[in-house]
């Protein structure tokens, strides 16, 4: 018998897809790596103020085969909002064939690379200062928010969150970085949950090295050991999401209660995990409320 909820999801993802990737205005590189890019695009619309930009990580699980040009509608969709969009790149799992599945037991390819996942979202973000001045003149570099979907809200909250990570931590930051606010979009936020619910094949403990990593690598990753961060954080979550649960978020949100700080949840009814990205979906127009809250 089919269920009702996997039926939805395929649809949703079905329209989240069906659009045609929308070419950036330019492309920088912030490494060597063919993945360490960036691509821009510049505000199709006036705004109330100098246009803000937005740093958009993708999701896919930090899997190969998904990569930037799936999210490049919805980074047209808030530059014809008057945002100016990064869309990074970073390195995800290994390519193909090399990695026909998971040696920690998941379904196909394997999610991410340690240490270089991580390695690349730090670099792509202290690039960014000097390549948004360069690819994007004009815009106000101070009102900078980060928004990512699913393991890129993963990243997202990561990246916000580098001046709490360990002393020991290659990536971490002195103070916290010049951001005006994160909004997650079903984010991986709470790894011990996430891995508890299977949440992509355990693609949390993967992106880690295996689940004889995990429990060691997890200060340096898990963005809900990582609080309090002082950046004004969003999450956005569909109730309905069957690929990244509800609890996900609402555990990192009752994470950062804990450690004393608020951050938002808007729990969008009958929405699932795509709508966000979608901009054909009403729950898009949602999110770029949330990031012209904090951005303007």
């Amino acid at each position: 018998m089919t269920d009702p909820a996997v039926e939805r999801d395929a649809a949703e993802a079905a329209s989240a897809f069906s659009h045609p990737p929308v070419a950036p205005d330019s492309t920088a590189a912030y490494g060597e790596h063919p993945d360490q890019v960036i691509d821009f695009y510049a505000p199709r619309a006036e705004g109330p103020g100098p246009a803000p930009l937005v740093v958009v990580l993708h999701g896919g699980a930090w899997r190969a085969p998904y990569d930037r040009r799936h999210i490049t509608p919805f980074a047209d969709f808030l530059a014809r909002r008057g945002f100016a969009v990064a869309n990074v790149e970073y390195r995800r799992g290994r390519s193909l064939p090399h990695q026909a599945a998971s040696p920690q037991g998941g379904e196909g390819p394997v999610a991410g690379r340690w240490p270089e996942t991580f390695d690349d979202v730090a670099a792509a973000m202290d690039a960014l200062p000097a390549l948004v001045a360069t690819a994007l003149p004009g815009i106000d570099p101070r009102r900078m928010v980060v928004t990512g979907h699913s393991a890129g809200g993963h990243l997202a909250l990561w990246a916000a969150a580098r001046h709490c990570l360990p002393a020991d931590s290659p990536w971490r930051l002195p103070s916290p970085p010049p951001l005006r606010g994160v909004v997650a979009l079903a984010p991986i936020a709470h790894f011990a949950q996430a891995q508890a619910r299977g949440v992509c094949g355990g693609a949390a403990s993967e992106l880690l090295g295996g689940p004889e990593h995990f429990a060691d690598r997890l200060p340096y990753a898990d963005p809900a050991a990582l609080l309090p961060t002082g950046i004004a954080t969003a999450v956005v979550q569909g109730r309905d999401d069957v690929v990244v649960p509800p609890e996900v978020s609402e555990a990192y949100v009752d994470a950062a209660a804990h450690a004393g700080e608020m951050v938002g949840l808007t729990i969008l009814d009958g929405v699932g995990h795509f709508p966000l990205i979608d901009p054909a979906a009403d729950a898009c127009a949602v999110v770029s409320e949330e990031i012209a809250q904090l951005a303007w």
